[in-house]
């Protein structure tokens, strides 16, 4: 059988030589790259820093800014006496009250839980000081409380002031003393006091007691009483 021809080409006879290929090595490849990765970044570095405006640069005081929350117990009604004077925040309906208000305040008697009673008035400083104004009404009111400790640094509408927690132990029915916790918090603006309270069963927190955060003093009634306490505004004051 004959083979097949297919088409071919002659070359001279002699010596030849086959250049090699160029090629780049993996270490040139890797310096190239890093090269660019420097340009690059350092090309946007500069870029940022040049179109970056400069740190705004704050002083405290006089600039401590606002309290880092927004407007307390926004949705909740305020009260506010005849004058005008202040106002202050108390629980709405719905909610485990029973809400009775005065001339001076509001009482809101808690129906859940423990129980106890909430209030948030004002009364005149006349020249007092805060702690002296909480002293006064304690020896009014409750004169056998004794003072569990003194509130460091307490504030009422965010303007600093005074607090106690202090134990009473009223004579129950059966002939046993209970024992019944206080917290009470004032501060005097503009020679106004205005004072949050609150009272009720002492209640020893401890671990698996509830979902929410333990009262630090041992008190239910207190893990609702901040945010009241905090809503409080004398008349002038800012909006928080």
């Amino acid at each position: 059988m004959p083979r097949e021809l297919v088409p071919g080409y002659s070359v001279l006879s002699g010596s030849y030589v086959a250049r090699p290929l160029r090629y780049t090595s993996l270490r040139r490849l890797l310096f190239l790259l890093m090269a660019g990765l420097v340009v690059v970044v350092g090309s946007m570095t500069a870029a940022s820093l040049l179109t970056a405006a400069p740190p705004v640069r704050y002083a405290c005081p006089p600039d401590c800014g606002k309290p880092p929350t927004g407007i307390p117990v926004q949705a909740n009604p305020r009260f506010s006496p005849a004058d005008g004077s202040w106002s202050v925040a108390y629980p709405g309906e719905g909610s485990a009250y029973t809400i009775t208000k005065e001339a001076d305040g509001v009482n809101a008697v808690f129906t859940g839980g423990d129980g106890g009673a909430m209030e948030l008035f004002g009364v005149p400083a006349n020249g007092r000081s805060a702690e002296q104004v909480v002293d006064d009404l304690l020896h009014e009111k409750q004169p056998d409380a004794t003072v569990a400790y003194v509130l460091p640094n307490a504030t009422v509408g965010y303007h600093l002031g005074y607090g106690a927690v202090l134990d009473v132990y009223p004579q129950g029915t059966s002939g046993v003393a209970k024992r019944t916790r206080i917290v009470v918090m004032a501060a005097v603006k503009n020679d106004l006091t205005l004072i949050g309270a609150a009272i009720g069963p002492y209640h020893p927190f401890r671990p698996g007691d509830g979902p929410s955060l333990p009262s630090g003093a041992n008190l239910q009634l207190a893990q609702d009483l901040g945010k009241y306490i905090n809503s409080f505004q004398w008349k002038g004051d800012p909006p928080r």
